[in-house]
């Protein structure tokens, strides 16, 4: 006889496999809900320039030269 550990199933979990899953494997954090908020990395469009810029200097610098 095989032992078993006591999992109550979700009615999310309709696989096999997920049903015998522990419910906090299944549960779904939301890490938005916490205090701490990362910072915006709202300048690509500047760094994308700087690096477009560049490559295009390069390779123009070297075909003149």
């Amino acid at each position: 006889m095989r032992n078993r550990p006591l999992v109550l199933t979700s009615e999310s979990a309709r696989h096999p496999f997920r049903q015998r899953l522990p419910a906090h494997v299944l549960r779904v954090r939301d890490d938005k809900a916490g205090g701490v908020k990362r910072p915006v990395d709202d300048d690509s469009d500047w760094k994308l320039f700087a690096l477009s810029f560049c490559a295009f200097f390069t390779a123009f610098y070297s075909f003149i030269f």
